[in-house]
């Protein structure tokens, strides 16, 4: 199984915890990892503490994204996913890339082998119809596209390099820079919306928010902890809430401060 990130220092610490997550269910992993800080120093730390794991690290050129926009929230690491087809080893077929903030709580093998149906990616969204149909407007499209939340994407390596454009990408982004909110998200979803399959976020995605969200829509089928433990395969701490910030207001935390403990 390949796994991907895309970090810079900052996140060596939330890298080993969803790494931990992961080899509880899985083991024979490759971790890739597309980075442009990282030091020796970095990468020994993950291949000591993970003695059981390959670890891949590909320094990107930050002059390559230069022209693309980051904020605060948003690094230039985020980019670095989308031209993954590129940066990564031509003999790679698919690869599995997780966010950091991420822990994962059953094997992630089903949704890694999953058939693609001729699509580039695999991934869920965390929008409904009435905001699909306000992104499309938002980000230019001529039909409402499912909006891709980029956190947990399964990629068709051998597909994407064949049909991924960077040049695309970029006159994209020049063209609306005005009206991206969620950068690389808003890119994907313009770009490669029509071209991903959809997946059950409520097993593959889960957020705290997408979860209050569901059971306010679907009060007479509330999912709960016992459901997300029984059913759910990835707690995605996204947004500005994180349980490593001791701020957290729900019940999803527990998956990460049973890690940590």
């Amino acid at each position: 199984m390949n796994i991907l990130f895309s970090i810079n220092a900052k996140f060596i610490d939330l890298t080993k915890t969803c790494i931990r997550s992961i080899i509880r269910f899985d083991k024979n992993i490759d971790f890739y990892i597309l980075h442009h800080d990282l030091n020796q120093k970095h990468m020994d730390d993950l291949r000591c503490t993970f003695l059981e794991c390959t670890f891949y690290f590909i320094e990107v050129k930050e002059e390559e994204f230069k022209e693309f926009p980051i904020s605060s929230r948003y690094p230039l690491e985020i980019y670095y996913r989308l031209f993954a087809s590129d940066l990564l080893p031509k003999t790679l077929d698919r690869i599995l890339y997780l966010d950091v903030d991420i822990v994962v709580i059953q094997s992630l093998r089903e949704l890694y082998n999953m058939d693609f149906e001729s699509n580039l990616y695999i991934a869920s969204s965390h929008v409904n119809e009435c905001m699909t149909h306000l992104n499309a407007k938002r980000l230019g499209l001529k039909e409402d596209v499912p909006y891709i939340n980029t956190g947990v994407l399964l990629m068709n390596l051998e597909l994407l390099r064949k049909q991924l454009n960077k040049q695309d990408i970029l006159n994209y982004v020049n063209a609306y820079k005005k009206n991206l909110v969620l950068f690389d998200q808003d890119v994907l979803t313009a770009l490669y919306g029509d071209k991903t399959k959809l997946v059950d976020y409520r097993k593959y995605n889960l957020s705290e928010r997408m979860m209050n969200f569901y059971n306010l829509r679907n009060p007479r089928s509330k999912i709960d902890l016992d459901w997300v433990k029984k059913n759910s395969v990835i707690i995605h701490y996204c947004g500005r809430m994180k349980p490593w910030n001791g701020k957290y207001i729900g019940c999803l935390d527990c998956f990460y401060r049973e890690l940590k403990e």
